[in-house]
């Protein structure tokens, strides 16, 4: 049994690019794992993908020629029904070890061995290892199969009569253990050592791979082909980097299209191209938007873009070819990029001769949903209710811009350039307001309603955008709620869990001192609702929020019992919940903590058992034991202190208050009965427990910290 080094290359006309990179490292993957299944690598084996164009591969070290035999267990039967009362094989064991070519003789070699709850026999059978054929036909078929394909295609193989099902038609099929070829199929292929290179740069039209440990290499200096994702990734990097620097500027940053252009070249040629300087007056994010979306090209700027760098007019082309002169490639795609930059600049100077005011009426037309209206309807809405948001805020101007920014926001969207582009619906809003004039803070608050759009987004830039954020989200979760377009396990067709953290986030990183019941109830009022199902409605969007919010703080690092703590209090203000859980985070660190959480949730238990509501009201004169009288006296001391640090803010500060509560609490569950004969005594005791439980339970409920 000798190892070698593996190589399956599987040749296939141009595969999809923005698929190409998660195909690559599937297929590496399945093979390899399949491979490794079935005994055939060792502990130390390595797998590398590649991916191109036109070609998924792996390569596999230390790959055995057969798999090592393994020694199996194989259960025959139960012992009741395989040996007699007296121990000797029945006739249907008899006949089970014939079929496995034994005699009756066998029976001494079997075992017994429980297999759940009954006694069964073993016998010990040494299983031969699969063939490096064998076993890499297995895993090839299994790595096709399983490839995350984004549609598949069905055609015909040359024989004219037999079809297949692939992303794309595959045209050969190399696979070599060393130097030898491993006799497989596929697809219709048979496995051989050659492969094509590069369409039109490579050496020669068909290349013979010498072995396993050559393809890289012959695919780099014959085929004019870097097999390497990351590796041909890499250079696109450098080159866009060297051919930036020499024009003093710099690539925009953009992994998707360093993907999506890695997967459209074998061997990456950079090239730099340019566009008259009077496009640079259409606002720049259509320009890029355009190179990139339609061309693939990368804009240069004059600076980070997150740093407000401006778009230059010259570009960096990513070739596939390196001609000695390269003046006809970068003079062809500047006379395709050329009109989709007229066109650009077409739908901004046709866009601004109408007034985004002008433009609201054209809403009504549009169709948001067929049980909610049109986006006029919609926008109606989300006016009011961004209004309604400004004044819980308290400021009559804001709520004025507030309700004129949520009027014009969705405006654009009738606009030809956002109908050329969707993904410029906000910004070109805000361009259109800023050329009309309006403030600068309502233009801005157009763009940024959209804001969060996902996770790590940026927040709205002021104060009248984050009113109009609020707003549009709010009427989404609580229209598609009222429409019974709640989100159910995976499917989330509208977004909304999207939308409530972003209205989580506004409200807590914001620091937005808004009632998040009382935004829900206002969004609500806005549509027809039946009033007997507002207060449960109210409550299922809450819930649903709350859900979102506890999935979130769980991933940034809190405990489910510490989120749980703070969240069934459910505070008003999300703007709290930080400080609120960072206070349980200081307070689970006591030592007193766990006893104080075990007796609150005692004491929880205990109230939540009383007969009808319990004050929290003590009668001092009805205080008999020692150990009560101590601890209402400790509550006297602890709970205005507690309650002061509270209501200031300092929640850390107000739990560790409670824990001086710690032996007093103690000592009261060891010498007190609560459930006293006298009703008198018993309702005192409760007052107290019930005072006890109100100074622990204002920053979080203690008790869910309890094990």
């Amino acid at each position: 049994m000798s190892v070698q080094n593996l190589i399956v290359e599987l040749f296939v006309e141009e595969l999809p690019p923005k698929a190409l990179k998660k195909l690559g490292e599937a297929f590496s993957s399945a093979v390899f794992e399949r491979l490794k299944s079935q005994g055939l690598t060792d502990a130390d084996s390595v797998a590398t993908a590649f991916a191109t164009p036109r070609r998924l591969a792996v390569h596999v070290t230390a790959v055995a020629t057969q798999a090592a035999d393994v020694q199996l267990s194989q259960k025959l039967m139960p012992v009741s029904v395989g040996l007699d009362a007296n121990g000797n094989a029945t006739p249907a064991l008899v006949k089970r070890l014939n079929g496995m070519g034994l005699d009756e003789g066998a029976v001494t070699q079997l075992s017994k061995q429980m297999d759940g709850k009954n006694e069964a026999l073993f016998i010990a059978v040494t299983q031969q290892g699969v063939t490096l054929a064998q076993g890499l036909q297995k895993a090839i078929e299994e790595a096709v199969h399983q490839l995350p394909i984004p549609k598949v295609m069905t055609y015909q193989l040359v024989d004219g009569w037999s079809s297949v099902n692939f992303v794309r038609p595959a045209h050969r099929l190399l696979a070599m253990h060393g130097a030898d070829i491993v006799n497989v199929t596929i697809l219709g292929l048979q496995a051989g050592n050659a492969t094509q290179g590069h369409r039109f740069e490579a050496k020669q039209s068909e290349i013979v791979i010498q072995h396993a440990d050559c393809y890289v290499e012959q695919m780099k200096n014959e085929g004019a082909v870097i097999a390497s994702f990351a590796e041909r990734r890499a250079e696109i990097v450098a080159q866009l980097e060297v051919a930036a620097r020499r024009q003093n500027l710099q690539p925009i940053e953009d992994e998707a299209l360093l993907d999506e252009v890695t997967a459209l070249v074998e061997r990456p040629n950079v090239l730099l191209g340019q566009f008259e300087s009077e496009f640079l007056e259409v606002p720049q994010e259509c320009l890029i938007l355009t190179m990139k979306a339609n061309q693939k090209y990368f804009p240069l700027l004059d600076g980070p873009l997150s740093q407000g760098g401006k778009l230059t007019n010259k570009f960096l082309i990513v070739s596939n070819i390196a001609p000695a002169d390269p003046s006809a490639v970068v003079g062809g795609n500047e006379r395709v990029v050329r009109p989709r930059l007229a066109d650009a600049k077409f739908f901004f100077d046709q866009d601004r001769k109408k007034s985004l005011e002008s433009r609201i009426s054209s809403l009504d037309k549009v169709v948001y949903h067929n049980k909610l209206g049109s986006q006029g309807q919609r926008s109606e809405r989300v006016s009011a209710i961004a209004i309604a948001i400004a004044l819980q805020m308290g400021e009559a101007d804001l709520a004025a811009k507030a309700g004129i920014a949520a009027q014009l926001a969705k405006t654009d969207l009738v606009t030809d350039m956002v109908g050329e582009f969707p993904e410029l619906q906000g910004i070109m809003g805000r361009y259109y307001a800023q050329h009309e004039g309006l403030d600068d803070a309502v233009a801005f608050a157009i763009e940024d309603h959209y804001k969060p759009r996902f996770a790590g987004d940026d927040l709205p830039r002021n104060p009248v955008g984050f009113c109009v954020a609020l707003a549009d989200k709010l009427e989404a979760l609580v229209g598609l709620f009222s429409i019974g377009e709640k989100p159910t396990g995976d499917k989330d067709p509208f977004a909304l869990r999207r939308q409530a953290l972003g209205v989580i986030r506004m409200l807590i990183e914001g620091k937005l001192q808004l009632n998040f019941e009382k935004l829900i109830q206002d969004a609500l009022s806005k549509f027809e609702v039946e009033e007997a199902g507002q207060e449960a409605m109210v409550h299922a969007i809450k819930a649903f929020c709350y859900d979102r919010l506890s999935v979130n703080l769980r991933d940034q690092g809190a405990t489910a019992q510490e989120v749980d703590a703070v969240l069934s209090l459910a505070p008003a203000l999300l703007m709290e919940i930080p400080a609120r859980l960072e206070a349980v985070r200081t307070f689970s660190a006591l030592s007193e903590a766990p006893a104080l959480a075990a007796a609150n949730k005692r004491v929880s238990n205990i109230l939540k058992k009383a007969e009808g509501d319990v004050d929290a009201q003590v009668n001092v004169g009805l205080l008999q034991e020692d150990a009560e009288i101590a601890l209402n006296s400790a509550l006297a001391q602890v709970k205005p202190v507690a309650d002061k640090l509270f209501e200031s803010g300092d929640y850390t500060a107000s739990l560790q208050s409670l824990a001086a509560l710690k032996a007093p609490v103690d000592d009261f569950f060891d010498h007190v009965m609560v459930n006293a004969d006298d009703p008198a005594l018993k309702a005192n005791r409760l007052g107290l427990l019930a005072t006890l439980h109100q100074a622990m339970n204002r920053v979080a409920d203690l008790s869910k910290l309890a094990s």
